[in-house]
C-alpha cells in the first residue's frame, strides 16, 4: 500500500497539517497529583502543540499478546498500582474514547490483525501525563497495547505503519521511561531531583547521543550497547515507547529534550518531542 492509498483510506479522518509526535518519560504514579517542574514541563508542551483530534498513546502498562487498541466510547481510568495514597486512587480522567480512530489504526497496519478491545481502558502511563496536558479531557484518547512477544524491531517496523496519522490531527504519544530500573532506586534519595547513579547517566547520555545522530538501529538493538544501558533497561516494556516515536520521525523534524532529569538514581525522567 502506498502513502496515497494510505491517505485515502476510508476513515473519515480528514488531512491536517503534521502534527508533532512525543515521547513522554512519565516516572511514578504520583506525578498525576503532585506539583514539580515535571508536571509542570508537561503543561509548557501542551501549550506548544496544535489542539489534536485525537490522541493514540503508546503505555509502557499494556502488554498483551498480540496488538490491540482501545474501541470503547468511555475507557475507564485504570489504577494499575498499590500502595499510594487514597488521593490517588480517587483520580478519574473522563475522556472519551474514539473508535473511528481505533478502526483507522487497525485499517492502516497490514502486517497484522489488530484486536478491537472494549476491556482495558486508559492506564496511569496514559492518564497520568494527560491530564496534565489536557485538563479538561476534552481530547479523546486511544490506547495501543505492546506486543509482548514481538522484539524491538518488529515493534519499530509495526510503528512504522501509523505514520499516515500523524497527518490525520492525531497526536501520538508514547509513555515510558528510558532508564528505568526500579530495582535499584535509592529510596532515601527519591525526592532529590537529578539523582542519578553514575551507570544511569551514562545510559542517558548514550540513548540521547544516538537519538540526536538518529541512529534507529542501535537504539533497537539497546541490548547490545553495554552494561550501563543493560541495567537502565532491564526489561523493555518502558523503553519500547520510544521505539514508536522515534519510528515516525521524518527527516525534517526538530528534536527537542525535555525533563531531562533523572530521580531516585536508576530512573530518568528524559522526554522528546519531534516536530
Amino acid at each position: 500500500m502506498n502513502i496515497n492509498e494510505l491517505y485515502n483510506i476510508s476513515t473519515g479522518l480528514k488531512t491536517t497539517p503534521k502534527m508533532p509526535i512525543l515521547f513522554f518519560g512519565h516516572g511514578s504514579p504520583m506525578n498525576a497529583i503532585e506539583e514539580n517542574e515535571f508536571v509542570s514541563n508537561w503543561r509548557k508542551i501542551a501549550e506548544s502543540l496544535p489542539k489534536p483530534n485525537a490522541i493514540l498513546c503508546i503505555s509502557a502498562h499494556w502488554l498483551t499478546r498480540g496488538t490491540a487498541v482501545t474501541a470503547m466510547n468511555s475507557p475507564r481510568t485504570i489504577h494499575d498500582f498499590g500502595g499510594f495514597p487514597q488521593q490517588l486512587f480517587d483520580v478519574q480522567y473522563p475522556a472519551k474514547g474514539s473508535r473511528e480512530l481505533a478502526e483507522a489504526t487497525s485499517s492502516l497496519v497490514t502486517s497484522e490483525s489488530i484486536h478491537l478491545d472494549d476491556q482495558w481502558g486508559l492506564d496511569h502511563g496514559a492518564w497520568s501525563v494527560l491530564r496534565h496536558l489536557y485538563p479538561e479531557a476534552d481530547v479523546p484518547i486511544v490506547q495501543l497495547s505492546l506486543d509482548a512477544y514481538k522484539t524491538p524491531q518488529e515493534h519499530y517496523n509495526f510503528a512504522k505503519e501509523l505514520a499516515v496519522l500523524r497527518r490525520k490531527g492525531i497526536l501520538i504519544i508514547g509513555s515510558g521511561n528510558i532508564v528505568h530500573n526500579l530495582r535499584r532506586i535509592d529510596w532515601q534519595n527519591m525526592n532529590k531531583i537529578d539523582h542519578a547513579f553514575d551507570w544511569a547517566i551514562e545510559a542517558d547520555e548514550k540513548i540521547k547521543g544516538l537519538i540526536s545522530a538518529k541512529d534507529h538501529i542501535a537504539l533497537q538493538n539497546y541490548n547490545q550497547l553495554g552494561t550501563a544501558v543493560n541495567l537502565a533497561i532491564p526489561t523493555s516494556d518502558h523503553y519500547l515507547p520510544l521505539l514508536y516515536t522515534l519510528a515516525l520521525q521524518e527527516n525534517k523534524d526538530e528534536l527537542e529534550f525535555f525533563n531531562d532529569k533523572a530521580v531516585g538514581g536508576s530512573l530518568t525522567m528524559t522526554s522528546v518531542k519531534l516536530s
